[in-house]
Order: structure tokens, then sequence, then C-alpha cells
């Protein structure tokens, strides 16, 4: 016989809900710290709490190669609009790319700035920069005082459409990605439309698979977008990036409010479509892949996958493989075939199925397709399978190159 708690005691448990709201606003813009453009003040100011604030700015030094006056242009701007922003400190420049994921040591040096600084609850944390410095900075952010206040900047496609604006934080550890991290909306996101102009073809490349893998889970019509447009994309044409970009944008941030889920605490993550095989390709290569290029692959081996199962069909699989080519995107790479015939070598592919059901709570939790923008959610996989997928992708990437 059990016996429990309640009958030793004779008390009740207390159930307790607690419901809370978080509101915060995806901004799009032009030109941001040019003094003329009030919206980073307009931000601040919209507390209508005392002011001038306290912020720390942290800054990708990769952007700034390309945009040389920024520092000089927050300066500037910070002293025009003096009777909202008081910069705490002088910028924080930490490099960009995977590796501020890597190393904790950037992590401390933020939480020591914002304690010598005397930043609190009210302060706020700048962050500008790509999509791994804005994790970073918001894993940061959100674990000093509990959470400061964080106000990202997104300079890439990849960010601006997907990691940017969504709600999560974090960093690696122990060979595996985002392995600490916090669920904690940013205060706000200020996408900057002129930063994508300087990025180099790879990283505006990249962030277009987010938008590729959230139209074929969501909606068709999203994905007919792309492909009307993958050319003009492909040749970087702003004003159709921007497009994207915000339909990507708008598709996440509508999952986040309306799934159910926010946070994650059960085993479903469909916008993690693709996600699986990419992120253990990014470990695998280490790094040397772009997040949005091996997303691209896991999408191509998912719809493989998908249509080897009998879920999609031969047209639909066809369309999505050639889309993502016609955006320049290599959909084969050794990694995925290097370790197949070691299952116990940490660089076999399909131990990302292992980590990945180990990051959502122990159940195997994937998103394949049954039609360009349905999204299934599946429990279990055939390896055989998986492999033959593996195989047809190399095979379809040889004839197509």
């Amino acid at each position: 016989m059990l016996i429990t708690h309640k009958t030793l005691l004779g008390l009740q448990p207390i159930k307790q809900s607690v419901c809370v709201n978080f509101n915060y606003d995806v901004h799009f813009t032009h030109g941001l710290f040019e003094l003329d453009n009030p919206l980073l003040a307009q931000v601040i100011a919209a507390d209508a709490e005392i002011i001038p604030k306290k912020v720390l700015v942290v800054v990708d030094g990769g952007l700034l190669k390309k945009h040389k006056g920024l520092l000089n242009k927050i300066s500037v701007y910070a002293q025009f609009y003096g009777d909202v922003i008081t910069l705490a400190d002088e910028p924080i420049i930490i490099p960009g790319g995977e590796i501020v994921k890597n190393e904790v040591r950037f992590v401390d040096q933020i939480h020591q700035l914002i304690d010598a600084n005397g930043l609190c609850r009210h302060s706020y944390v700048l962050a500008i920069g790509g999509g791994a410095l804005l994790d970073m900075v918001g894993y940061a952010a959100t674990t000093a005082h509990r959470g400061i206040r964080l106000l990202r900047v997104p300079t890439t496609v990849l960010a601006q459409n997907d990691s940017g604006v969504g709600v999560k934080n974090g960093i690696n550890a122990f060979g595996k990605k985002n392995f600490l991290g916090t669920f904690m909306p940013p205060y706000a996101v200020l996408n900057d439309f002129n930063f994508l102009t300087s990025l180099d073809d790879r990283d505006w490349r990249s962030g277009i698979a987010e938008a590729v893998k959230v139209a074929l889970i969501k909606d068709a019509d999203f994905f007919q977008f792309i492909l009307t447009y993958a050319d003009k994309l492909a040749a970087r044409d702003l004003k159709a990036m921007e497009k994207l970009i915000y339909r990507c944008a708008q598709l996440h941030l509508h999952h986040i409010a309306t799934s159910g889920d926010p946070f994650e605490k059960g085993s479903s993550r469909p916008l993690d479509f693709g996600h699986w095989a990419a992120h253990k390709l990014e470990h695998i290569t280490d790094y040397k892949l772009r997040h949005g290029e091996a997303v691209a692959i896991g999408i191509a081996l998912d719809s493989t996958y998908s249509y080897l199962t009998g879920l999609l069909s031969q047209l639909e699989w066809q369309r999505i493989l050639s889309t993502l080519k016609r955006l320049g995107f290599t959909l084969y790479v050794s990694a995925l075939t290097e370790q197949l015939h070691q299952p116990d070598h940490p660089h076999h592919l399909f131990r990302g199925l292992t980590e990945f059901r180990e990051h959502l709570g122990g159940k195997l939790t994937i998103t394949l397709l049954q039609g360009i923008g349905q999204g299934i959610e599946v429990h279990q996989v055939d390896l055989p399978v998986y492999k033959q997928a593996i195989s047809l992708l190399q095979d379809w990437e040889l004839s197509h190159s």
C-alpha cells in the first residue's frame, strides 16, 4: 500500500497557477542609429519610468569590420537622446560567430560589467550582432539579477527573421548546442535592414533557410513566394528580402504566442524542423557550416525521408530541393556519412537524434512533412530509411551540381 504525504499529515496540497503575460514588439527600420530616427529612444522611454536609463552596449566585433563608424554613431546617438539614454560603459566588443557560444568567458565578462556599472532590472543590455552573439548576450542578461531588460538589434538575415525575434537564449556546453540557456522574451527587437547590405553571400543566404523551414511546416503560400523570388533572393534583392524577413518573423512569433507551449515544456518543437541533423552537423564540422547552411541540409534530409516514407509526393520533394538549390545551398556534405559505420562515434550523425530527444525532455519528437505547408510530428524513425535518404540526397546533389 502506497502511503502518501497527504495521508500522513492530513493536509491537502496547495495548488497554485501562475499566469504571466509577456509583451514585446519587433520593429523594422532603416538607419537605427541615425539622429533623425528616434525609434530606439522611444522604445526605452515608453515604459514611462524615471529616465535616463543605463544602457550597456554589446557589439559583434565582426560587424565593425563592415561598419567602422558604428561605435561613434552609437555614442553620438546616446548624447543626442541623453534625456533618455546613458551609456553605462564603453561598448563591449565581442567576437561574433559560434565561438562566442562555446566559451563561457564572454558571459562572465558581461556579468562583471553589469555588476561594476550598477545595472539593475530596469536598466538595458543592448545587443547588436548576429544570432550567436544575441543568444549569448541574452543568456548573460537574463541570468544577471534574474533578468535585465534585453534589447536585441539583429544584424543578419537569420537573426532578424528567426533567432533574434524569439524567446530563447543560450550557449553551448558539453559538445551540445544550447545546452545552457533560458527562456526569456526580449524587451524589444529592432531590425535595421541597412545592416543586411554588408553581409557576405554566405550569411545573406544562410538566414533564408529558416524562412524555407517555417514556410514548409506552416504556410504553402509563403513557400510559393520563396520559390517565385528565389533568383532575386539569391541575387541579394533587398526588397524581396525585407518581405521574406517580415513574413518569417510574423509566422515565428505567431507560433510562440499561440502554440500553447512557448517555453517548450512538452516534447514538441515544430519550429526546429530539420534541426536535429543541423545541430549535429554544426558540431561535427566544428561550426565551419553556418547554422542556416546546416539547416538547409537538415531540411533536405528530412524532406527526403518524408518522401521515402510516403508522406511527401515526389513532385513536392523535388520542388523543395530545387528551391533550396536555386537559393544557392549545398545539400550534401561528407559529414553526413563519415562516421555512419561507427554507431558509437561522437560524430555519428544519428547521435543528433538522441541529443535532440534529451533536449526536449526524453521523448523523441521531430517534425516531418506530409505536404508543403503541412508539418506532422512523429515519435520514432527508421534509421535504415534515413541512411537511404542520405544516399539519395547525395545522388541528387551530384546530379544537380
